[in-house]
């Protein structure tokens, strides 16, 4: 049996918080604390809950630098700032021509290291696209035009590629010069990872929009369109595709949606 975790039993105090926070059942609490068998999947939650930072994954040695302890009792943000930060985020289709660099990039993919995944799989990964951008969009309409006599966006990117006097701008990309593209073996852990991202891409005076015709090369067909990343396991899915830049626009208010439908049983 292979232990997954380290429990220095001279700090535990057998408080039993780490046994109710195992969803596994792979901790029992006596004298001190007590890994069970190799139920583990490493979610962390017992070392998160330790008052006296008795328990540690021994596949996070090596990571102390991203270990960081808070009060659990402090909010990190009010709601209302949070959700005036969510009333003004829209859709940017129009950006300067500087480029997002790769420091700015990885302060990105910060946010979606610490995002939650599927069974804790943590198998969710990104792709930029710069430099060989125009070669994938050749790709992806080589893969969707199979589909342009349902959607006219489609026909509309073929004519373009052809002659780009066609259209002042590009009709999947828009000025876009940049794309991110996650993949995961699971569609809800791809989305909330990018999702993450987006969020703190505003932050940083960034912006985006998500690209449906772009996911439709993934739907219509996903082996030849994984033949362009060979480093990328092929039980991946191509989930989300996020045109992102600086804005070249600023909006100066937030529009109403359609109410939201809520359903108590």
């Amino acid at each position: 049996m292979v232990l997954k975790l380290k429990i220095d039993v001279e700090l535990c105090t057998a408080c039993k918080l780490c046994q109710q926070v195992c969803i596994r059942d792979n901790i029992i609490v006596e004298d001190h604390a007590i890994e069970l068998d190799n139920n583990c999947f490493e979610c962390g939650h017992c070392m998160a809950i330790c008052r006296q930072n008795a328990i540690t994954l021994k596949s996070f040695e090596g990571k102390e630098d991203r270990i960081v302890d808070y009060n659990p009792r402090e909010s990190v943000l009010e709601y209302d700032d949070l959700l005036e930060f969510l009333k003004r985020r829209r859709s940017v289709r129009f950006f300067k021509d500087k480029k997002v660099d790769k420091k700015t990039f990885s302060k990105l993919f910060e946010g979606a290291y610490y995002s939650p995944s599927a069974q804790n799989a943590q198998d969710v990964e990104f792709v930029v696209l710069d430099e060989r951008l125009d070669e994938f969009m050749d790709l992806v309409y080589d893969i969707i035009k199979v589909e342009e006599d349902e959607f006219f966006r489609i026909k509309e990117f073929g004519d373009y590629l052809r002659d780009s006097s066609t259209k002042e701008f590009h009709p999947l990309l828009w000025s876009g010069k940049q794309l991110i593209l996650t993949f995961s073996t699971d569609k809800t852990s791809a989305v909330i990872a990018n999702t993450r991202l987006e969020l703190l891409a505003y932050s940083l005076g960034l912006g985006g929009f998500y690209s449906l015709f772009i996911l439709k090369a993934e739907e219509i067909n996903h082996e030849k369109l994984m033949k362009f990343f060979p480093e990328i396991d092929e039980d991946k899915h191509m989930y989300s595709a996020f045109v992102i830049g600086y804005p070249k626009v600023k909006f100066r208010r937030t529009i109403p949606h359609s109410d939201i439908k809520v359903s108590y049983f």
